[in-house]
């Protein structure tokens, strides 16, 4: 399979065809356009090392997500960025190219803080290894970890390694009842105590928030906390249906934004509704205001048009404009791995 890719993209290359890379096609939706013949990664897959003793997994980019979670919980273990995966037919490389990661990123860290090494199929059909399969293995910029996020633009990941983390001990989810100022003022003072929490999320009122570690760690900080206890099986369902954006605060036909903010930041006032992840560093927000009103509150972060109709993904930058600086280095990056610029051209911005 990986011969036919490679083929694939040296005659993209040789006629300037533009390529579309796609896995399970569970993240078509995220990003600007869709452009090029389908370059289909679902046959290179399966796991090609996994060491539990380790926490590290190596797999090729259409292996399903299902398929290494599964294998994960068999030995106790977890991807615990908690990627979503939008859709039954997610991969890896899908998973790794979005960068998109799930409720326990404040706590666990994001996509990115946990690729380890990648083999990167380049514009020239060329096959690339970056990083390796332990921590500390990179000596000058860490393209492996540039890749996470990606969408694509650069190459085609073709295997990918990650470290894997135990799954915690206990868990328990917590409610309470507090208005937007009062829940980012509480969520922003434990966070400067040594308090096990792994999510929190406030919509509507409400704010909830999962500890998750030892059991002694967990029970201690429930009984500190208060709040409305969930059983496990509520809670499972809940933090799975915010990380898959089932919850009915996903509904309707505004546009769905994702404000990247400091957790510090004041709430912001926009019509529509909004949900705050993160410890306040991820809000979302279901609103028909026009792009500038967005992005104009998120001045101390950014604006991305997270699901949007095709038109606003047509009339709208759906990633918020580079700096000159950046945008040369974004230049940088693709005229060297994809120099004749075939592959998802202007997925991420216009010029890339």
């Amino acid at each position: 399979m990986l011969a036919q890719l490679q083929e694939q993209v040296l005659q993209a290359a040789a006629h300037a065809t533009p390529l579309r890379i796609r896995g399970g096609g569970s993240k078509d939706f995220y990003g600007q356009a869709l452009e090029g013949a389908v370059l289909d990664t679902r046959g290179h897959a399966g796991v090609v090392d996994y060491e539990p003793t380790e926490l590290v997994l190596t797999a090729r980019c259409g292996t399903p997500l299902r398929e290494i979670e599964d294998l994960l919980e068999g030995q106790n273990q977890m991807l615990a960025f908690e990627p979503p995966h939008f859709g039954t037919q997610a991969t890896l490389g899908g998973c790794v190219a979005s960068g998109l990661s799930g409720p326990r990123r404040q706590a666990a860290g994001s996509v990115r803080d946990f690729v380890l090494g990648a083999q990167l199929l380049d514009g020239r059909g060329q096959l690339l290894n970056f990083g390796g399969r332990v921590m500390k293995n990179v000596a000058g910029y860490d393209v492996a970890r540039a890749l996470a996020g990606s969408l694509g633009v650069l190459g085609v990941l073709t295997e990918i390694s990650v470290k894997v983390l135990p799954r915690p001990a206990a868990s328990c989810t917590l409610q309470f009842e507090l208005n937007e100022v009062g829940a980012l003022a509480q969520i922003n003072q434990w966070a400067g105590s040594p308090l096990p929490i792994s999510a929190t999320a406030w919509q509507a009122g409400l704010l909830s928030v999962r500890l998750s570690g030892a059991q002694a760690a967990v029970s201690a900080a429930a009984l500190k906390l208060g709040g409305t206890v969930l059983s496990d099986e509520q809670a499972g369902l809940w933090w799975t249906s915010l990380r898959e954006q089932q919850l009915e605060f996903f509904d309707g036909n505004e546009s769905l934004w994702r404000l990247a903010m400091p957790s510090v930041a004041p709430a912001i006032a926009l019509p529509g509704r909004q949900l705050i992840e993160w410890g306040g560093g991820q809000r979302w927000w279901k609103t028909d205001a026009d792009a500038a009103t967005v992005r104009s509150a998120a001045v101390t972060g950014h604006a991305t048009l997270f699901r949007a109709s095709e038109t606003m993904r047509q009339q709208t930058a759906v990633f918020q404009t580079l700096t000159l600086p950046l945008a040369r280095i974004h230049q940088r990056l693709k005229a060297s791995f994809d120099p004749a610029g075939i592959f998802n051209p202007g997925r991420m911005f216009a010029d890339l």
